[in-house]
């Protein structure tokens, strides 16, 4: 009797708190340069849980694929359970010999260990302040500020530059971006003027579910061991978790 109750309190207790599992959110991304050519796909799951009707990622696997490829080149997973915007990370380029990781030792640190592609190792412990956002977290910025971004607003915050061991000022605004036709456009770029001459604006765009439809910029997949690719990002979502994405 006791064994035949616990399933029904789980979810008595679930209800109660407006917490359940969602069903999984995925979607992939074809990557192509200025000139149109492919250069690669994205193929992405994410597990989440929904809280009050929102769905709350916690893990979040993305593979990388060249063009009509079943294998992958390179990965990335992450983990939001400590915090939608400062997501733990470990990403694998095997091709170029490199990996990153980003972990929290305290409350008040982000600790991150590179392995360039040159054979170094490289580690930052970066003191963890303002509105920091980590990797793939400025998607989940997006959603939290979304009706204040449909209003026109922009919001400030700090992103980390994982392979500087810093964090920079950025602004994320309202955009219209002529490749992009969208339910919702922002743009990402740097608050400092040095940087803006420097480091072009990311352009996304959102379909009206809070789904990232379009990214335009710089990727996090090389194209050499100097470099990374400028891409355009166009994504296609195979399936939506059980509650809303947006607030």
């Amino acid at each position: 009797m006791t064994t035949m109750r616990r399933p029904v309190l789980a979810l008595l207790l679930l209800a109660a708190t407006g917490t359940g599992y969602g069903k999984a959110f995925q979607f992939s991304g074809e990557a192509r340069a200025p000139n149109g050519d492919v250069l690669y796909t994205e193929h992405h799951q994410v597990e989440g849980e929904c809280t009050q009707g929102q769905f709350r990622p916690l893990d979040h696997r993305v593979e990388y694929r060249e063009p009509d490829q079943s294998e992958g080149f390179a990965d990335k997973v992450l983990s939001y359970r400590r915090s939608p915007l400062q997501p733990e990370v470990d990403f694998n380029q095997p091709r170029f010999d490199e990996s990153l990781r980003i972990s929290y030792p305290g409350d008040d640190t982000i600790e991150v260990d590179w392995q360039t592609p040159s054979g170094e190792t490289r580690a930052f412990n970066v003191p963890l302040e303002g509105r920091a956002v980590v990797d793939a977290g400025f998607d989940n910025l997006v959603r939290r500020n979304w009706s204040a971004l449909r209003e026109g607003r922009s919001v400030e915050f700090r992103f980390l530059g994982p392979t500087r061991g810093e964090l920079y000022g950025f602004i994320l605004e309202p955009s219209d971006h002529p490749d992009m036709e969208a339910h919702l456009e922002v743009a990402i770029r740097p608050t400092s003027m040095l940087l803006r001459f420097l480091v072009d604006p990311i352009q996304l765009a959102y379909n009206h579910q809070g789904a990232l439809t379009h990214y335009l910029g710089l990727t996090n997949i090389r194209k050499n061991r100097d470099t990374n690719y400028q891409a355009h990002i166009r994504y296609d979502i195979a399936g939506y978790p059980e509650c809303e994405l947006t607030p």
